[in-house]
């Protein structure tokens, strides 16, 4: 597993608007204070969200593309980018490999954070079927594509994109997490990036105090011991 000194830039590859900032938001923040640099990708702009409030969604793509760009700087990442792909329609294909091997190469991260691709039968939320697809595509992307000089080649060529090999990938929502952050000193920027997203959680009910108990639950499964916070992930080398 790398070690902190050897993560110096992160990509966080997510299906929508809102994943980033459940899964990952506290410990993007514990990279950002020690000034790595880290970039999220959004595949879709969440057009399909809303909820019983809003259920016109016309400009839904507008509002919640605003919503995670303020997401993310509440915990400092400005460099935030969107492929526009329709929500509720992401499937594994060679052009969203391509799409994600492009970025890939662009940042050229040490670490990938995204969806795990398996269906988690313990808890359902995180496996949505974009979720599933993006992490598939992800880690496709990750190995062989964007290492492989000549997968896509009209990367190199074209725009100039050498391979690049990621280093390693940690995935979010899967059941069987084997790597725990204490989040505890970031809970607070997770809990206004995760409020940021005003157009799906503004209408929850005690959605703060859902939010600190779920991340405190994760912290007493890592043994962190009560009054800690915690995302879970699952470590995958790529040696």
């Amino acid at each position: 597993m790398l070690t902190e000194s050897e993560i110096n830039r992160v990509l966080l590859v997510a299906a929508h608007p809102d994943d980033a900032d459940f899964s990952a938001a506290g410990t993007v923040a514990l990279f950002v204070d020690r000034g790595v640099q880290v970039t999220y990708l959004l595949v879709t702009d969440g057009d399909a969200g809303g909820n019983e409030r809003t259920l016109d969604n016309s400009g839904m793509a507008e509002l919640r593309r605003a919503e995670q760009t303020a997401a993310a700087k509440a915990v400092g990442v400005t460099d935030v980018r969107f492929l526009g792909y329709s929500d509720g329609l992401v499937v594994p294909s060679l052009d969203l490999r391509r799409d994600i091997a492009r970025v890939i190469r662009q940042v050229r991260p040490d670490l990938v954070i995204t969806h795990h691709p398996d269906r988690n039968y313990q808890f359902i939320a995180p496996s949505h079927p974009d979720h599933r697809a993006v992490g598939g595509s992800t880690l496709d992307a990750v190995y062989p594509d964007a290492r492989n000089p000549y997968a896509f080649p009209e990367l190199a060529k074209d725009e100039g994109l050498e391979a690049w090999t990621v280093r390693e990938v940690w995935l979010s929502g899967g059941s069987t997490p084997d790597h725990w952050v204490d989040i505890t000193d970031a809970i607070d920027r997770k809990l206004t990036a995760l409020q940021s997203h005003v157009s799906q959680v503004s209408h929850v009910e005690g959605f703060a105090d859902f939010v600190r108990s779920r991340f405190a639950g994760w912290a007493e499964r890592a043994g962190f011991g009560e009054g800690r916070y915690a995302e879970g992930f699952q470590v995958v080398p790529t040696a």
